[in-house]
């Protein structure tokens, strides 16, 4: 099995364990480091909606916090057409902690999708813009 296949896989899994009583949308996600270890995530909804985290922050969160700094892809799932990208605050995260990295993109019906990350997010807000010499 493939990389990639793997990884989808992984983050379909990832997929079922998801803790969304209110919108009933199932994410899972999966992170790759370059040495082959894989960090998996579901979204988790709480009643206060702006407490709920996505899958994919999930992931590279419990990766980061096992001491990884380097990624090389990561795949999200959903039983959707069309795929489903990362929503506005997972592509900052991704972008801030994983780089231009691979996104592969799935859903249950066997569909896929590669891009880089600076394609879902190409005028990413980054560190450039925290540097003391460009504020005014």
């Amino acid at each position: 099995m493939s990389k990639e296949k793997v990884l989808i896989e992984r983050a379909r899994v990832a997929r079922e364990l998801s803790v969304s009583p209110y919108s009933h949308f199932l994410i899972g996600a999966a992170v790759q480091t370059p040495e082959g270890k894989i960090f998996t995530g579901c979204n988790i909804e709480s009643s206060s909606y702006g407490l709920t985290v996505c899958a994919e922050r999930i992931a590279i969160y419990k990766a980061v916090s096992e001491g990884e700094r380097e990624f090389e892809c990561i795949a999200i799932v959903a039983d959707t057409e069309p795929l489903t990208p990362p929503c506005g605050a997972c592509r900052q995260v991704i972008w801030d902690l994983c780089g231009d990295i691979q996104v592969l993109l799935a859903n249950l019906n066997g569909d896929k999708e590669s891009l880089q990350m600076r394609k879902l997010y190409s005028h990413a807000f980054d560190e450039r813009f925290l540097i003391e010499p460009h504020r005014k």
